[in-house]
């Protein structure tokens, strides 16, 4: 039995950081296990801006712990009034990695985010022409469609025409988690990818309800029956570079999450490394981890492989039920079986 497994520093191509006290809480988590990682713009107010993007960047970098090297990948929050010339200039800047597309309501501070996706027209062209990456939070919002089927309804009715009209667009279809989503990019050309969380390779919707409400266990898009967790977990360990690893690590106080009306997001932060580890070492895959989690999704977004390397040694320690006071890490209480040298 492998007792250590030293990979190529990874890299998390979609989580949230959030602002201010939050952002010191839990940047730190992120920086300890990755090189680099896209950073969600869905702030109060939201990154629309280079300015805005500029400055939230450097309040990231404050916030690293002295020591880590971590490079934000910072993104644009879609509006239906986004600027393409404003995004374009972000981009050539090197401030804009991606543009981030939520669908109005979707999900935390997404109010402000696209009503009609008509509304992205030239946006979507400009992007397309410069080669930019779209990032794509993939749920209808559209109140007369199940909260379960909002995936698979938005690959039929958003994704699949905008990858017909604009077939060089780069895009990737965020936290997946239905068998519908898995099989879309797995079928698509390779300007399409995906990122998959710890959470969603672990937990079905059972989860949420076990023994009475979970709030711990929600997340957006929620987690789906059994089929759809192994249908997303077995598309992260198949080795296909169309999958990479997104944690979408998303803190909530405690306070705001055990509420009458609980906020959508999981804190994976903390041990997510070496949880994906442990997802693929019970696929009896763990050669394919550094594909996933070092090279997919760097080579889809065109950067440089990282350099340096980190080291997992098996272990048997248990993630705390609290972080920082007020905050409940995804697995808390379990063992994830490996620990981050």
């Amino acid at each position: 039995m492998t007792e250590t497994l030293t990979l190529r520093r990874p890299d998390d191509w979609h989580v949230h950081l959030r602002d201010g006290d939050m952002l010191a809480a839990v940047a730190g988590y992120t920086a300890r296990q990755f090189a680099r990682a896209i950073v969600m713009p869905n702030l109060s107010p939201p990154v629309t801006s280079v300015a805005a993007a500029e400055s939230y960047r450097n309040r990231i970098r404050l916030a690293v712990p002295e020591g880590m090297d971590f490079t934000p990948l910072m993104t644009i929050y879609l509006t239906d009034d986004s600027d393409p010339d404003e995004m374009a200039r972000g981009h050539e800047k090197g401030v804009f990695t991606a543009a981030k597309l939520y669908p109005a309501n979707a999900t935390t501070n997404s109010a402000a985010g696209v009503s009609d996706i008509a509304n992205l027209g030239k946006v979507l062209e400009r992007m397309e022409r410069i080669g930019m990456v779209l990032c794509v939070h993939g749920e209808v919002t559209d109140p007369a469609v199940d909260i379960f089927d909002r995936e698979a309804v938005f690959i039929d009715r958003i994704l699949t025409p905008m990858v017909r009209d604009f077939p060089a667009l780069r895009i990737v279809l965020e936290h997946i988690t239905s068998e519908q989503a898995a099989q879309f990019v797995a079928d698509a050309p390779p300007n399409i990818g995906a990122t998959i969380t710890p959470h969603h390779c672990i937990i079905n919707r059972n989860a949420m309800f076990a023994g009475g409400m979970r709030p711990h266990a929600y997340c957006l898009p929620v987690a789906k029956r059994e089929r759809h967790r192994i249908a997303v977990r077995a598309a992260a360990t198949s080795g296909d570079s169309s999958f990479f690893l997104g944690t979408d690590s998303a803190p909530h106080a405690r306070g705001a999450k055990e509420s009458a009306c609980g906020c959508a997001g999981i804190f994976n932060a903390p041990y997510a490394i070496e949880t994906y580890a442990r997802i693929f070492e019970e696929d009896g895959v763990l050669d394919r981890l550094e594909g996933f989690a070092s090279e997919h999704g760097a080579h889809f977004y065109g950067l440089p492989l990282n350099e340096e390397t980190i080291t997992l040694r098996r272990s048997d320690a248990v993630v705390p039920d609290r972080l920082d006071g007020d905050l409940v890490p995804f697995m808390a209480g379990e063992t994830p079986g490996w620990s981050l040298d």
